[in-house]
C-alpha cells in the first residue's frame, strides 16, 4: 500500500467555500486529516484521481499544494494506515445508524398504514441513498473494517423493510 501526503495553503482572504471544497473532495475520497490542510491519502484508482481534483480546486483558488509519496518503508505505514481504518469505522458506524432509522421510519409508515405512492417514492429514494453511500464506503474500505459486515446487514435489513412497504403500498393501490 502506498500513501501520498496532500498539503496545501489558501489565501487567508479566500472564499470559505473554496476551503468546503477542497476538504469535502479529499473526504469523499477517503483522505485522513493529518492535521489542517494536511491529509493522508492511499495512491490508486479513484484516490489519484481524487488529490488530481484537490489540487485544482486549490490552485483554483489561487493556492499553492504539495503531494508528497511516502517513502515506502517508513515506520509510519502501520500509523496511517490505523487512522484510516479508524475513520472508516467512524462511517461504518454512522452509515448503520443512518440504516437502523430507515428501518424504523419503514415501520413507523406501516403501523400508520401511510401506503400512499408519494411516501414510496421517498422511502426508495432513502434507501437508494443508503445504496449509493454503501457502495462508497466498500470503496473506500481498504482494510476490511470489522464494521463493513454489519452494515452489509443493515443495509439487507433496510432494503427488505422497503419491498415489503412497496408490497403494502401496492395492495392498499389494488383495494381502492
Amino acid at each position: 500500500m502506498s500513501w501520498r501526503i496532500v498539503t496545501y495553503r489558501l489565501p487567508k482572504d479566500g472564499n470559505s467555500s473554496q476551503r468546503v471544497a477542497v476538504w469535502r473532495e479529499l473526504r469523499r475520497v477517503g483522505a485522513v486529516a493529518l492535521q489542517s490542510a494536511t491529509w493522508a491519502v492511499p495512491t490508486g484508482d479513484g484516490f489519484d484521481e481524487g488529490v488530481e481534483k484537490a489540487v485544482r480546486l486549490v490552485e483554483r483558488a489561487d493556492g499553492h499544494a504539495l503531494v508528497l509519496d511516502v517513502d515506502p518503508d517508513s515506520q509510519s505505514l502501520g500509523e496511517l494506515e490505523m487512522l484510516y481504518s479508524a475513520e472508516r469505522d467512524e462511517e461504518w458506524a454512522e452509515f448503520i445508524a443512518e440504516c437502523g432509522k430507515a428501518v424504523a421510519e419503514l415501520a413507523d409508515e406501516v403501523a400508520k398504514e401511510k401506503f400512499t405512492l408519494a411516501e414510496l417514492d421517498e422511502e426508495e429514494h432513502n434507501v437508494d441513498r443508503l445504496r449509493r453511500w454503501y457502495r462508497e464506503l466498500r470503496t473506500k474500505d481498504l482494510f476490511g473494517a470489522p464494521l463493513a459486515a454489519p452494515a452489509a446487514t443493515q443495509l439487507k435489513e433496510a432494503t427488505e423493510a422497503l419491498d415489503d412497504f412497496a408490497t403494502r403500498v401496492y395492495q392498499a393501490r389494488q383495494k381502492s
